[in-house]
């Protein structure tokens, strides 16, 4: 789905980008309703830190429209069948004035920087895919360096957008933990308010720094497992 003069591209399920920005709006507008404005009077750099989660989660939502709406690395499709390289040895018998259908090679092999390598042909899009490209049977489209297509933004994860999907699960499980460690914060401030104070009663206290403590430790299990494999496969080169 094209918008903006085809400056934004999205993929066929673009409404989970709007879920995905609430999952991630709400909790932040919590954090600083019912949260943040604790933090600014408990401590004298209280209004930093509500800045800080709110600048982090500007830069999570940038990252997500660019994941989303960006072009992955689609592959134009051809309009007809390439050319086959070789001659095609014809019946003697045959005779006429219409071409036989050709039949391509499922696989083909080029060299790639002096290596050998198999390419495979795409029905759909009528192309011999270059290396590492696959095609999306979501998106049905060939898409270069494919990864994976995400629910989650609505889109394939390809070449070109690969680098800014990364950093949006980089920076999200970052904020996940900023948020954790200050509601953490909260939590010990008001155990020390009234000592002795049990954990408890202190969480029972603030119920949005419990909501909030619970939420981003779940999400962290999610997020924070896909930006550790992803970073095992740069470290790794894969």
């Amino acid at each position: 789905r094209f918008f903006c003069g085809g400056r934004l591209i999205f993929g066929p399920d673009v409404r989970s980008v709007f879920v995905i920005l609430l999952l991630i709006i709400g909790p932040v507008a919590v954090f600083c309703i019912f949260v943040g404005k604790h933090l600014c009077k408990d401590y004298s750099n209280g209004l930093a830190m509500v800045v800080v989660v709110v600048i982090h989660a500007f830069i999570v939502l940038v990252l997500l429209l660019r994941t989303s709406g960006r072009d992955p690395g689609i592959i134009p499709r051809n309009a007809h069948p390439p050319e086959p390289e070789e001659d095609v040895n014809l019946p003697s018998n045959w005779s006429g004035s219409v071409t036989p259908k050709l039949k391509l090679p499922r696989m083909k092999d080029i060299l790639v920087n002096g290596v050998t390598v198999k390419i495979k042909y795409c029905d759909t899009c009528m192309l011999y895919r270059p290396p590492r490209c696959s095609h999306c049977s979501i998106c049905n489209n060939c898409v270069e360096r494919f990864d994976h297509h995400c629910p989650w933004v609505g889109q394939c994860i390809g070449r070109r957008n690969y680098p800014f999907f990364f950093m949006f699960i980089l920076s999200t499980t970052l904020l996940c933990f900023l948020v954790f460690v200050l509601c953490v914060l909260r939590v010990k401030k008001l155990m020390e308010e009234n000592s002795p104070h049990t954990v408890w009663k202190a969480l029972e206290r603030t119920s949005a720094s419990t909501f909030l403590m619970a939420y981003v430790f779940l999400a962290t299990w999610f997020v924070g497992g896909l930006t550790v494999f992803h970073t095992y496969l740069i470290g790794t080169n894969q």
